[in-house]
Formats: C-alpha cells, sequence, structure tokens
C-alpha cells in the first residue's frame, strides 16, 4: 500500500472514528439530562425556594445565568469530551446516598441552604455516576460553577455592617471629621447616618464572586492565577464597598447634607462599583493565558486510540446506573413524609410560671414598650415580674410542627426588626450564666431606645438539650425528628433595664434566674411531655 493510500485511510479512520465517538456520547447525555431533570422534579420544592429567590431578590437575580454559564463552558470542551470514554461509575452511588441523608437532616432541622446545596450537588455527582469519573472531572470547573445558582449569602450581612461601619468611621477621623458612633448609627457635625442591610455590600461581593470566577476560569490555565484572581474578586468588593460609603457620608457633609442622602446615593453606589470591577479586570487581563488549551483539541487519532482501547460502553450499563441513581435520589423524599407524618403533635402546648419562692410577683403590663419578632405562629408566653424595685420580662417563644418560614432558628426572628420602632441594637456577645449546679453560654444583648436600655439574655431551649448556639439547635432538632420525638423547641429571652451599665442588669437577671429558672424548665418541661 502506498503512502498516499495510508493517509487516506487514516484520514478516513479518523472521521468515521469521531462520527463513532459523537454517536456513542449522545445517549448517556440525554439520560444525564433526562435524570436530572428527573431529580429537580423530584426535589421540587427545593427547586422553587431557589427560583423564586431569583425572582424576588436583586441580589440572586443572577442565578438564572449560571446554569446557562455552565453549559457554556462544557461546550467549549466537547472537543475534549469526544476524546473520553463514557464509562459509569456506580462505586459513586454511595456519595449520593451521603448527600440525600444530608437533605434529610437539613429537611428535619429546616436548614434550607443545605437543602438547597444538596440539591445542586447532586447533579455533578449524578454526572459522574452515567457517564464515569474521567468526564465529571473534566469538566469539575463548570459543575463545581452551579454552586453559584444556591442563593447564599445573608449570614455575611451583619459583618458585612460592621466592617462597613468600622471602616467608614475611621476613615471619617483619619481625615478629621468628628464621629459619634453607637453600634452601626454614627453621628457627625452635619448630620446623622447608619450602615443597614442595603449598605452591606452583599450585592457587590456576590456579583464580583460570581462574575470573577467566570473571568478566572476562561481567562487563565493556570490554577494558581484562577486561585489568586478569585481571592481579589472576595477582597476588592468588600474594601471598595468601605471606600464607597466614606465617599457618600463625606459627599452629604460636604454638601450640607444636601447630596447622596437618598436613593441617589445607592446609584453614587453601583457606579462606583462598576468601575472597580472594569479596573479589576483591566488589571487582570495583563496576565491572561491566551495560549490554545491542547487538551481541548483533541484529534480524531486520540479519540479513535481510546475508543479501540476501551470498547464501547452499552447501553444496559448506562441504563443501570441511571436506574440506580433515581432510586437512591426517591429514597429521601419518600422517609422525609413519612416521619414528618409520625411527628405531628395537634396539641397546643401550655406554659405556666408562678414563683415557688414569693419573690417575684406578675405584673399584667410591661415595664418597656418593646418584643421580639418571630416568623410562622409560634406560641408565645411573655410574662412581667417585679420584686425587690427590679423587673424582669420573660419571653418565651415555642414551636411545634416546625417548618419551612415557621421555625425556631430563622434569620427572621430578631429583637429589632423595624427601625420605626424606637429601639437599636447596639451589640451582642457571649456570655456564661449559672443555671443551677451547670454553666451555660448565652447570647447577650445591648438594646437602646430614647427613655430606656434593655440588657436581653437570649438561648434556646430543645427538649433535654440547651444552648445559644443555633447550628448546634437545628442539630438537635434534626436527630430528634430522625429519632420520633419530635421537633418542639423553644427560644428564651430574659430581660432587664438600666441606666448607664450594662452590669446593672446583669446581677438582676442571675439573681431573677437563680430564683425562677426551675419553674421555667417545670413549665417547658410540661408542654413538651404533656401533664405529669
Amino acid at each position: 500500500m502506498s503512502n498516499v493510500d495510508k493517509a487516506m485511510n487514516t484520514r478516513l479512520s479518523a472521521e468515521i472514528g469521531g462520527d463513532i465517538s459523537t454517536r456513542s456520547q449522545l445517549a448517556p447525555v440525554f439520560i444525564v439530562l433526562l435524570v436530572i431533570s428527573l431529580i429537580l422534579g423530584v426535589y421540587y420544592e427545593v427547586t422553587w425556594s431557589i427560583v423564586s429567590i431569583w425572582m424576588r431578590s436583586e441580589t440572586y437575580a443572577h442565578g438564572f445565568l449560571i446554569f446557562p454559564f455552565s453549559a457554556y463552558m462544557i461546550w467549549k470542551q466537547r472537543h475534549r469530551l469526544d476524546a473520553l470514554r463514557c464509562q459509569p461509575s456506580i462505586g459513586w452511588v454511595w456519595v449520593l446516598g451521603v448527600i440525600g441523608l444530608s437533605w434529610l437532616l437539613a429537611t428535619l432541622a429546616s436548614v434550607q441552604i443545605v437543602e438547597q446545596y444538596a440539591l445542586i450537588a447532586m447533579i455533578p455527582v449524578t454526572v459522574c455516576i452515567i457517564m464515569g469519573y474521567r468526564v465529571a472531572w473534566a469538566i469539575a470547573f463548570p459543575l463545581t460553577y452551579l454552586f453559584f445558582a444556591v442563593p447564599v449569602g445573608d449570614a455575611l450581612i451583619p459583618p458585612l455592617i460592621d466592617f462597613t461601619a468600622d471602616f467608614t468611621v475611621a476613615a471619617l477621623q483619619m481625615t478629621g471629621v468628628p464621629v459619634y458612633r453607637e453600634g452601626t448609627f454614627f453621628s457627625i457635625p452635619s448630620g446623622n447616618w447608619s450602615v443597614v442591610e442595603a449598605c452591606s455590600g452583599l450585592r457587590y461581593l456576590i456579583a464580583s464572586v460570581t462574575l470573577g470566577t467566570l473571568y478566572a476560569y476562561l481567562t487563565y490555565r493556570s490554577w494558581v492565577r484562577r486561585v489568586l484572581f478569585i481571592i481579589l474578586s472576595i477582597i476588592v468588593p468588600i474594601i471598595a464597598n468601605g471606600m464607597r460609603a466614606y465617599m457618600i457620608v463625606m459627599t452629604g457633609h460636604l454638601s450640607d447634607m444636601q447630596l447622596a442622602v437618598g436613593v441617589d446615593h445607592l446609584i453614587y453606589g453601583w457606579i462606583f462599583f462598576g468601575l472597580v470591577m472594569i479596573l479589576l479586570f483591566w488589571i487582570g487581563s495583563f496576565w491572561r493565558e491566551d495560549q490554545e488549551d491542547q487538551s481541548e483539541t483533541g484529534n480524531g487519532k486520540q479519540a479513535i486510540t481510546d475508543h479501540q482501547t476501551n470498547g464501547t460502553v452499552s447501553l444496559k450499563q448506562t441504563l443501570l446506573a441511571a436506574s440506580l441513581v433515581v432510586i437512591t435520589v426517591s429514597i429521601w423524599p419518600a422517609y422525609a413524609i413519612y416521619l414528618e407524618s409520625i411527628s405531628q403533635n395537634d396539641t397546643s402546648p401550655e406554659i405556666d410560671i408562678a414563683d415557688p419562692l414569693g419573690k417575684w410577683r406578675v405584673n399584667s403590663e410591661p415595664f418597656v414598650n418593646w418584643a421580639p419578632t418571630y416568623v410562622g405562629e409560634p406560641h408565645k408566653f411573655y410574662y412581667h415580674f417585679e420584686g425587690a424595685d427590679q423587673a424582669v420580662g420573660v419571653y418565651i417563644t415555642y414551636y411545634r410542627n416546625q417548618n419551612q418560614g415557621s421555625e425556631l432558628i430563622n434569620s427572621g426572628n430578631v429583637l429589632v426588626s423595624d427601625k420605626y420602632s424606637g429601639w437599636r441594637h447596639l451589640r451582642s456577645t457571649k456570655r456564661n450564666i449559672s443555671l443551677g449546679s451547670e454553666a451555660l453560654l448565652v447570647t447577650q444583648h445591648q438594646l437602646t431606645a430614647h427613655t430606656n436600655n434593655l440588657l436581653a439574655w437570649r438561648w434556646y431551649w430543645l427538649g433535654n438539650e440547651q444552648t445559644a448556639n443555633p447550628y448546634l439547635a437545628k442539630a438537635i432538632l434534626a436527630i430528634n425528628k430522625l429519632l420520633g420525638e419530635g421537633d418542639d423547641g423553644a427560644e428564651i429571652i430574659v430581660t432587664a433595664i438600666y441606666d448607664d451599665r450594662p452590669e446593672e442588669a446583669e446581677v438582676v437577671l442571675q439573681g431573677f434566674i437563680d430564683d425562677m429558672f426551675p419553674a421555667i424548665a417545670s413549665g417547658l418541661s410540661t408542654a413538651y411531655y404533656g401533664e405529669q
């Protein structure tokens, strides 16, 4: 055979091999897409919880773009994927089982964010099981990028607010502007300012990280450069937001509070943020790596070698892997429905607290015009005690048959929810208190109004367990429900007023706890176990 004939045969074989490779990949791709659609359908409540947040929150509206972005990044690697054999990795089913169990525990504890992450985590594992770990690893970055679809970040708002307030006050002091600060509220000679949720910079941070990660993947080949740019996309918007807040305050100060005091300061903020991001991407472009990724331009010869060596995966193997995935992910929602049915308690809890020592008498009128805010429809038991010229408030909020939006641990359960109520939250710390012979770490809050200062101790009661840690409380609730012990839980808040120093109220509260906590614990135990 002549060299020309050999060359033609090689080229023809490459073309035929490429066609075979492409056709052999289509069936697993369609099966994967079908299974992913089934997963999103089986967990439709979680799917809708994600989409509904995208729809109603501008902060997370970028979620609509995450799946298209991921699909585009996978499409860019189609030539490389053609050279890989789809070999189901059924051994990874146990990982899917662990994710499903995590979803179940999160559902029992009403931790929506973990439910959402578990749902998204099922997608790359499903790809790995049906198409094989080699294919999944080749598109690991696009699959990981799907986690940006989860609307997460609200927990960062308080620390971001604190950082912005610290940065702004420090910058004002450095430029010679006198500042008086109380928590996130501060006053300067020209007027009063406060750092609220809209000023936290969360939107800037999420937008920066989402775009920065995509930019790093598309612009660089080196993982070191990618990681460094992603780190910059986290740090830069946080510092930029502090600078933005400082410049807005200074603009208002220098204009005698005529500029940047209304919605216009948000507009200025987005303009400033846009300029910062353009500058960040422009600087990042100097280190871009435009060389062609050889792994993505695989030729027909590579595809032929791989497929000739490994053979073709049968459709039966792929369908078997897909069936195992569907069965594994379907078990957990069914079990969750069963646990919900056996843990329902239709009785209403009753809590009665009386002082066995006779030191504290109940007053029907509250001594301050304040009450905490809770989501859902919990049972509220509020008491106001007086004794020895001292006053203490007891706020017990009891949840039973918890579900999403009506739960003990929720970001909507706050001490001050309305800035127009006259109350402000100054600070919170951790403090050890004595409960009889035991010590308990509680959260201590300082609240202030025009005429009162209020100190509050706050913690959770969960049957036989007590804690001020919301994460531990969620875990205890999930375990109790998993064991069929119900999901009853309550938050206990005791308050006392003080004039100048919170230490004044600390003494009062500890004395009250020493006298009254046995009665409080008895009332909660009766509500939990029924009449004893």
